[in-house]
């Protein structure tokens, strides 16, 4: 004989029937979390993606593959982006794209692979929302740049307070026969630093006088005062570099902190390479 729910005693013999253990609630799902401070790192992440700067707010979104920065603005409240990185925006954003830097400035960033202009994002007559992403699939980490200056990759630079300097350098002549990108950004000041990845973020700290070795299409981010030297990966000659299948490498040299994705976008190209049909095809 079936027993009613929740009952104290059996029907039909009278047993006392002992409490059901009380169900612990279901535990919501975590999601994906930025990666995890560094020992000496200066690298400072947002615990949570999210974070407040001055007259926005800002979250991560979806962090993973495929993650989205979402903005919030106070009104006339502004943030800069790297061209063609919005993906929404609310009707009362005012978006202005200019050659940062002047002609020469915008020049420099064509040369270097970059976009000449660079969007601001203002809210008029009320808040408004941004939400930003980068073309490749791959994740968004948000930096809160604390009077410091790092040097960014220029394809995962995204987008960064108003208030932050943004300049175009040199990178080495290696770096241009490499087919690598001539210029690299250095990033200054205080306020948030977004930053995407192909694949996942690896963060390495260097001990002073330590050098350390990464492939140049695995670069993401680096402190400003670093020095390092491009090369070839094999020491050997050029031959034997190419036969290992790495083009240029860049050896850093600690003290320092290394923003490393996991993933190489130019080498994911190649290998999507043979798929797809030729011009004669």
């Amino acid at each position: 004989m079936p027993l009613a729910e929740n009952a104290r005693f059996c029907g039909s013999c009278g047993y006392n029937l002992p409490p059901a253990a009380p169900q612990a609630p279901p535990q919501p799902k975590r999601p994906p979390q930025p990666p995890p401070a560094a020992a000496g790192g200066a690298f400072h992440f947002d615990a949570d993606g999210r974070g407040q700067g001055r007259g926005y707010t800002w979250e991560i979104k979806y962090q993973g593959a495929f993650a989205l920065a979402c903005v919030n603005l106070q009104p006339e409240q502004s943030i800069s982006a790297e061209a063609g990185a919005m993906v929404s925006m609310s009707a009362n954003v005012h978006l202005h794209s200019e050659m940062k830097g002047g002609v020469f400035g915008a020049l420099k960033r064509a040369v270097g692979g970059e976009s000449a202009f660079v969007s601001t994002f203002t809210a008029q007559g009320g808040p408004g929302e941004v939400t930003l992403a980068s073309g490749a699939p791959g994740d968004i980490s948000g930096i809160e740049m604390r009077n410091q200056a790092f040097k960014v990759q220029s394809s995962s630079y995204l987008a960064g307070d108003t208030s932050l300097a943004v300049e175009t350098k040199f990178g080495g002549a290696k770096s241009f026969f490499g087919g690598e990108g001539l210029f690299v950004l250095e990033v200054t000041g205080t306020g948030l630093l977004l930053v995407s990845s192909f694949g996942a973020i690896h963060r390495k700290v260097l001990r002073p006088g330590e050098q350390y070795v990464v492939d140049t299409g695995h670069l993401v981010a680096w402190e400003g005062h670093m020095p390092y030297n491009l090369r070839k990966a094999a020491k050997s000659g050029f031959f034997r570099s190419m036969m290992s299948g790495e083009g240029l490498v860049a050896e850093f040299t600690g003290p320092g902190e290394i923003l490393i994705q996991t993933r190489n976008l130019a080498a994911f190209a190649s290998m999507l390479r043979p798929y797809f049909p030729s011009q004669g095809s």
